[in-house]
Parts: C-alpha cells; structure tokens; sequence
C-alpha cells in the first residue's frame, strides 16, 4: 500500500479542546487512518490547552509579522495525534471556548484568527516545512476552509484539496474590509470567489476551491443541496455534486467501549446486559431520579438549541409524566432552554433532571445508564451520540434526519423480525410525532425479550473508523490519482 501524506486542519481537536462533533471527529480519523497507510499531522490554533498539552515540541518555522504579530510554528504531539500548531499569541492565547469571549460573544477578531490558520495551512501545502510536504490538505469547516482559496490564488503547483463540512449552518461571513488584511487578491472577491452576499465567505470560498467536498453522512449529502437545508448554498452545491461525497463519522471504540470504561459504575457488554442494571441505578442517584430499576429511563446529551430539537422535547414532557418516564438531561446552549429544563426538573423532582454544561464522564455514564437516548435534531449532519448509544445500549429514538436517518435502523415489525431493529425514528420533527416515538418505544421497553434484542443489535453495530477511514484513504488516493492541480 502506498504511503502518502496528509496535512489535517481543524479549528478543535479531542481529547485537547472540544466544543463538539468536529473536535471528535478530527482526533480520531488521524488515528484510524494509519491501518490505511495515510500520515496524517493536524494543525491546530495554540490554544492554552493545546500548548499545555503538546509534548516534544520544536519550533519549525517563525515569522516576525504574521496577521498582525509574532508567530511560531510548532511540531510535537499529544498521544498518538501528531500535530502542528499555531502559537500565535496575539490570536490564539485566550482561555476557555475557541471561539467565544467570557461574555459568550463571538471573538471580533474571529475573521483574522482562522484566516491566520487557513493561511498556515496553505504555507505548509506549498511546501513551507521540508520534512512533511502533503499531498493532500484535508480542511474542516468555515474555519479552516480558507485554505483551498489561498492554495488556489498561490498561482504554484499545490496538493489536492479536500473540505469536509460537518455543520452547514457555521460558515463563516466576515466584512469585504478584511480582504487585503487577510491577504486574498482584489480579483478574488465575486462570485466565483470567494464573495458571499456581499461577505467573504470562509466556507463558501472552500466550497468553491476544493477539489472534494465531504460531508458527515450520505443523508445530509442530500439534504444540503436542496433549498430547505442548503442555507443558502444550495446552487453552488448542486453545481459541484459530481465532487461531493457522504462519509459517515464513526466514534473511537476504545473511548467508547463499556467493557473497559472507567467512568462507569458497571462494566458490560453484549453478552452480560445484566450487568447494565447498576449503571442505570447509579444515574437515578445522580440525578435525584426515583430509585426505579423497571422505569423507562431516558437520556439526553446535547447543545440546548433549536437545531437540536431540544424545544420539541419540551413540549413533550406531559408525554414523559403521563407515562411515567424518567428524564436525565446534560447539556448547554440557549439560555431559555437552560432556564427551562432547570425549571421542569424543579418542578418534577424524581421524574426529570437535568445538569447545565458539559461533563465527559456523566455523558458516558448516561449512556451507560440510559434506557433510551433521544437525538430529536431538526437537522444532523451525522451525530455521534446515537453511535455511542448503540455502542452502550441505550436504544436511540431519533429524527429522520441526516445521519440519524443512516445510523439507525427503525423498529417495526419486519425489523425486529429480521433482527435489524436498532432504534425507533420519527418525521416530519414535531413535538406530536417525537411524542408518539417515545410512546412507541415505551410500549416496546415493555417487551424484555425484545428490547433485549433491539440493544444486542444496536451493541453488535459497527460504528467505529474502520470503514470509514477506508474510504477517505480511498478518496485522497483518487485526487492526487489526477492530473497535477
């Protein structure tokens, strides 16, 4: 198998910096895809934790004036992830959230911040650090997708371009008054550039420049090039479907795994569900939930916002009551629904909890403990909860959307029969049908057998990087397979 090198760019990187899928996403395929013959390094922001983090650093490169500041170039790593990094002090030294200030507001500089790691990213593709020149330069949403609009207006002979959107909705709109501080040409804002509404738009232009485009799921391939989901960007997708592709995330299977997890009360899998039992106690205590072993327990691990249907699940709770369902909710996100879901736990003390924010060992342990886990989005692009849920047995109800649509198989009668079932899922998104999923799955719960079965089948899934990875080793092959770019 021919080795070939592949430079990553991401804007997030777990297990050092997370605000969401991408950050999964971007520490996992790197990993995935040495089994493919592919090295990968990643360029991230210096981030404080991605400075603390990095071992065996070395400076590659320095500028004096770089976007507005002193810089340097770092190489090192953070466990197995090999990394270049952007220690930009003047951009990147802030606490907390990459892209928000402390007050929850978009950095004003965010434009010139990713513009900096887009334009990095372009040096090394042009050959600016000997040792590793790629032939591909894989970028990762509106923040990095700068990159192929500069590679493409270097004039010189550059590496194939891949841009994989994991979030349509993000893209990045900064004024035409940054053009010559980011250093893109005159000629380069209009139409076929990257001028967007008036904007530079940072996704539109890697849309636009890219030799291949990805997306997190064959579903939302789709659905983003027709009006209703494209956000805008609908013609200049179907212009370029020929160079579109859907990839399904997987999930890191040894994070994910509850035979070795240490951040559950019980260790299990497929073959010992009994010994599932404590880690569902062990979550009612923890979220003041009725000490109920036979109680249909759900589970939600979220951003709090209309994307994510959150609201729906709201309007749903009389369903949840009259049932008698429990509810555990983690997540953050819009300050109503906070204010809300704190509220309807304090109102139904023993039925519904809920704990504003993050915690990466309550998410394992919800999916752990969890009967069911709900994923009602408006849209998803992929969504790796509900991989993790089928991973651990808890049953996903889910929207009809993107890769919710693709990674769970819905349980009617032919499927449980045919032993596919793995989930229920519910469309069009309406508290009404989202309502009647929950009841559906309810009244299934009921069946021990199978429920059983439906969680064996969803716990024998595969949801790891392997095929995957597969395919995008596949895919960067085809594009440097071309002629010269």
């Amino acid at each position: 198998m021919t080795s070939l090198r592949v430079l990553s760019v991401a804007s997030e990187i777990y297990p050092i910096i997370k605000t969401g899928g991408l950050a999964d996403v971007a520490g996992a395929l790197p990993i995935a895809l040495r089994a493919e013959g592919v090295e990968m390094r990643t360029l991230v922001p210096g981030y404080p934790d991605v400075l603390n983090a990095l071992a065996k650093a070395e400076g590659v490169l320095e500028w004096q004036q770089f976007f507005g500041g002193t810089i340097r170039l770092l190489s090192g790593s953070c466990g197995e992830l090999d990394l270049f990094v952007l220690d930009a002090p003047h951009l990147f030294a802030r606490p907390g959230n990459p892209y928000l200030s402390p007050e929850g507001k978009d950095w004003p500089d965010n434009g010139l911040r990713f513009a900096a790691l887009s334009r990095m990213a372009a040096n090394i593709g042009l050959g600016a650090v000997q040792d590793f020149v790629p032939d591909v330069v894989h970028a990762h949403d509106w923040q990095a997708a700068l990159t192929p609009a500069y590679l493409h207006y270097s004039g010189r002979p550059r590496p194939r371009t891949m841009i994989t959107v994991h979030n349509l909705a993000f893209q990045g709109r900064f004024p035409q008054s940054m053009l010559a501080e980011i250093g893109l040409p005159p000629d380069s804002f209009n139409m076929y550039g990257v001028e967007y509404y008036g904007d530079i738009g940072f996704l539109k232009a890697g849309l636009r420049f890219a030799d291949i485009i990805t997306t997190v799921s064959p579903t939302y391939a789709v659905e983003i090039q027709s009006d209703e989901g494209s956000m805008g960007l609908g013609g200049l997708l179907r212009d370029r479907s020929g160079d579109l592709r859907g990839i399904l995330n997987g999930i890191d299977t040894n994070v994910w795994n509850p035979a070795t997890d240490p951040a559950i009360a019980s260790r299990y899998d497929a073959g010992d569900l009994d010994s599932r039992a404590a880690n569902k106690s062990a979550l009612q205590r923890r979220f003041g939930l009725e000490q109920r072993p036979d109680t249909f327990l759900l589970g939600v691990i979220s951003r709090l916002s209309w994307q994510k249907g959150l609201d729906l699940l709201l309007e749903a709770i009389p369903t949840v009551l009259a049932d008698d369902m429990q509810l555990a909710v983690l997540g953050s996100g819009d300050a109503d629904l906070q204010e809300r879901y704190r509220a309807a736990a304090q109102a139904n003390g023993g039925k519904i909890g809920a704990v504003i924010g993050y915690d990466e060992e309550l998410a394992h342990q919800i999916q752990a403990g969890s009967d069911a886990l709900i994923v009602p989005s408006r849209f998803e692009p992929c969504g790796l909860t509900q991989l993790c849920a089928l991973r651990y047995g808890a049953v996903p109800i889910v929207s009809r959307m993107g890769g919710l649509e693709d990674t769970v198989t819905e349980a009617d009668t032919a499927a449980i029969a045919s032993g596919a079932a793995t989930g229920f899922k519910f469309a069009p998104v309406t508290t009404d049908n989202l309502a009647a999923a929950l009841r559906r799955a309810h009244a299934v719960f009921g069946d021990g057998p199978t429920w059983r079965t439906i969680q064996d089948n969803g716990m024998r899934t595969d949801v790891s990087w392997r095929d995957r990875a597969r395919r995008y080793a596949d895919l960067y092959r085809e594009m440097i397979a071309l002629a010269p770019a």
